[in-house]
């Protein structure tokens, strides 16, 4: 090749070179080989998932832990639709992600050719922006705009579709030209009338009250929360995706509000006069009806976000910006308190919930504590469902990346994938950080043949299966909704997860008491490697406490 030309996939991998990724995760295939070829050589690590799905889902994980883009590959047609999921998983929860897919050749587009799907109108709805790009010489400073659109403002994943022949013809480098994103300017610093007016409200307030959603883990906007939080001595509850935005035994922590939330912690929303919502788009699983919602309380929305704002909820003084600009100049205008009779107050209403540690058969509230006592300072990831609640209410974690679940979007088969991808990142950052999946056995089975790619990486994961052989957050629906006149949750009895895992390379074991689980834990922490710990659950335990209906005003009334 000529000097001062290159190829479409060339291009494209020193444009990604450039941009700082380390990784990809990818499956290939006949239209995105080119690709692979222009990889050889190069220093991206290519992670080969066994299952497009799961390389979304890495993807999507590894950015939520290092809070870089997460970059993933797939071929086209079945390749690419099979991001859909993780792509969707991304969008609902505002993780930056940019998604590679091959194409057919451009002069075969529109002829229903083998393998052809039109993948930039399937995902419109479920990316920030998506391309289709035609010309070799586009291909680098498309890549660049899209790391740009996925990481600022509200975060989010970005698509691009590369023909095969685009990918493979020559061009020259002259005819490169960057972007212009013209109107294109997120609103970071907030305006300073409004956090005036939000601290003046704060200082008044006797009952406030601040709810923590996914935007402060987006913006890393922990440390700049947690000194607002003890400067202003007001108690804090956050949403399933907030969970990790201060230290799970901070001492005005009172946990998860909303639909599965603490009681203590729904009562604090329920009976507060203010509410400072930070980076929460007021989903239905946290507020249930809105007609019930906080009917006292006057609320203050910062967010990146001016969609949200007023969308679901009515809000008294909204301030458009990143959290980790916002809060910093709300802490300097608000008075610094004690806590008092109102935190006090929420004390008293704290509950536990009922099925703890301890008695031979072990509980999932006590394999979660089993998970706290051994492993320490662990980054914690779930699959989807009722162990998910269990682990957002009873696990421990620290303030930061740390609690990496699917919330909007509920994606079974988000957990396995994702602890792949949450311990590449974590190696990433040179942590020798633990992650530990917390999965039911019915999302455990959707992805499980990722636990290959994990034993192919060599990487040291403790992959906990809470197996009770049914689908644990239907079952409960079943049996407050339709007072169990049917079951269509029961997975049956007969999957060994132990003998599976140790079928893909992994290490396998099999628990069915508290003891025997935690000398699993135990023995899978010192061992390393890939460990599987199918943990039987014999005890009927539903998430407390659920309210019919969603009312959270039935929990504290």
């Amino acid at each position: 090749m000529k000097k001062g030309r290159s190829t479409g996939a060339k291009s494209l991998v020193k444009t990604l070179e450039r941009m700082g990724v380390e990784v990809i995760f990818g499956y290939p295939g006949g239209a995105n080989l080119p690709i692979y070829g222009a990889l050889k050589g190069s220093s991206i690590r290519h992670i080969l998932a066994r299952h497009e799905q799961g390389a979304a889902h890495m993807a999507d994980a590894y950015a939520r832990v290092t809070g870089k883009v997460g970059v993933c590959l797939a071929t086209s047609g079945p390749g690419a639709t099979n991001l859909v999921t993780g792509l969707a998983t991304a969008f609902m929860d505002s993780s930056p992600v940019v998604a590679i897919t091959g194409q057919v050749p451009t002069s075969m587009i529109g002829n229903d050719a083998f393998q052809e799907v039109d993948i930039t109108g399937i995902t419109i709805p479920i990316t920030k922006h998506n391309y289709l790009l035609q010309n070799a010489a586009e291909i680098g400073p498309t890549v660049e705009e899209a790391f740009f659109l996925a990481a600022t403002g509200r975060k989010g994943p970005v698509l691009i579709d590369l023909p095969k022949d685009v990918l493979s013809s020559e061009f020259s480098l002259s005819e490169e030209k960057k972007h212009n994103l013209e109107g294109y300017n997120p609103t970071l610093k907030g305006h300073p009338g409004q956090i005036k007016k939000a601290a003046s409200l704060i200082n008044d307030a006797d009952r406030p009250v601040i709810i923590a959603g996914g935007g402060v883990f987006h913006s890393d906007a922990f440390t700049v929360l947690q000194n607002f939080v003890e400067k202003s001595g007001i108690p804090f509850v956050h949403t399933l995706m907030g969970k990790s935005s201060i230290d799970s035994d901070h001492n005005l922590n009172f946990g998860m509000y909303g639909y599965h939330g603490k009681v203590a912690a729904n009562t604090a929303v329920t009976k507060a006069d203010l509410i400072i919502a930070i980076g929460t788009r007021f989903g239905d699983r946290s507020t249930g009806p809105l007609a019930t919602y906080a009917r006292d309380a006057k609320i203050i929305h910062i967010d990146i976000d001016p969609a949200e704002i007023s969308k679901n909820v009515s809000v008294f003084i909204p301030i458009v910006g990143n959290a980790k600009d916002v809060l910093p100049k709300l802490s300097e205008m608000v008075n610094t308190k004690k806590p008092g009779e109102w935190v006090s107050f929420l004390k008293k209403t704290e509950e536990e919930h009922p099925l703890r540690a301890g008695g031979k058969e072990i509980s999932v509230p006590a394999a979660l504590e089993v998970v706290k006592k051994v492993v320490k300072d662990p980054i914690i990831v779930t699959d989807v469902g009722r162990h998910q609640i269990f682990a957002a209410l009873y696990s421990d974690v620290r303030s930061g990346r740390t609690f990496i679940t699917s919330g909007g979007l509920g994606t079974m088969g988000f957990g396995m994938p994702a602890a792949v991808g949450a311990k590449v990142g974590a190696q990433s950052l040179d942590k020798n950080r633990p992650v530990v999946l917390i999965a039911g056995d019915g999302g455990f089975t959707m992805t499980c043949q990722e636990i290959i790619t994990a034993v192919e990486e060599k990487l040291d994961l403790i992959l906990v299966v809470l197996n009770d052989s049914s689908l644990g957050m239907i079952a409960q629906l079943q049996d407050e909704f339709y007072d169990g006149k049917f079951n269509i949750a029961n997975l049956g009895h007969f999957v060994k997860f132990d003998k599976l895992a140790i079928s893909m390379g992994a290490k396998g074991y099999r628990t069915e008491t508290t003891n025997e689980f935690e000398n699993a834990v135990i023995d899978a922490q010192k061992s390393g490697g890939v460990c599987v710990i199918d943990c039987i659950i014999k005890e009927d335990a539903h998430v407390y406490p659920m309210v019919k209906g969603s009312d959270l005003l039935d929990l504290v009334e």
